[in-house]
């Protein structure tokens, strides 16, 4: 991980859907590494399902999308002082089709808000935080991928709503917008060379991020240092929003 983590969440409770892959999976680590108790959300049966290691932290098998499960286990919790909202999906040229446009909807906008509204009780016993993950096509079209960048679009919207509804309530809530990483669902791209060069071009570091460069911004948004913080999607695109070649 690069950098030194200089944040404490010792004794806190953190709750990472689609915790068990990507920037979710290095958000997990970051907080396990500051000392927080830690579950992750996958969709596979168990920690032996995945082929990298997760030991550690506690998982749970479930899918964002049944919004009766997601209820059964985030409402079923005692304590929870940070929820991240990681869990997502893309399906490129078949989002452009009613049911894939929708399953993309039912994913990463609708499993974010049913998991943020499970979790408010335990939110404001603690006086907590969330943080969804939004994405840089949140604030431009991307002919690829409609149904992500639609619901992308409506988590910063999203973010900024139950922020301002529950500020009362001592809960903040905030995103960050992660540029070009490094993930799975990535992979496409990356293989692409003529879109892999322009993305290259096209964002001012001149490279792509690997997940553990989203952490940093996640644990400041949830810590002391940004109490009085709530409500921003926070770029972390190594200045990909900032340029236009």
């Amino acid at each position: 991980m690069a950098g030194k983590i200089s944040f404490d969440f010792s004794d806190q409770k953190i709750i990472v859907t689609g915790g068990s892959n990507g920037i979710g999976l290095s958000i997990a680590r970051a907080f396990q590494a500051a000392g927080a108790d830690v579950a992750i959300t996958g969709t596979r049966t168990g920690l032996a399902d995945y082929p990298h290691d997760l030991s550690g932290l506690s998982y749970h098998q479930l899918r964002v999308e049944d919004g009766g499960a997601v209820d059964a286990f985030i409402g079923g919790l005692k304590r929870i002082d940070v929820l991240v909202n990681a869990a997502g999906t893309a399906l490129r040229e078949q989002e452009y089709e009613p049911k894939g446009f929708e399953l993309i909807m039912r994913v990463n906008l609708l499993g974010t808000q049913r998991a943020i509204h499970a979790a408010f009780p335990r939110l404001k016993e603690s006086n907590g935080s969330v943080i969804n993950v939004a994405s840089m096509t949140s604030y431009f079209g991307f002919e690829r991928v409609p149904a992500y960048s639609a619901s992308k679009t409506a988590i910063v919207s999203l973010t900024k709503s139950l922020a301002a509804a529950w500020a009362g309530d001592g809960i903040r809530i905030n995103a960050i917008a992660p540029g070009w990483v490094v993930t799975n669902l990535t992979e496409k791209a990356r293989a692409n060379q003529e879109l892999n060069a322009a993305i290259i071009k096209r964002t001012p570091m001149h490279r792509w991020a690997q997940p553990d460069e989203m952490v940093g911004a996640v644990l400041f948004l949830c810590s002391s240092a940004a109490g009085f913080i709530t409500g921003i999607t926070l770029p972390v695109d190594g200045g990909f929003l900032a340029s236009i070649f």
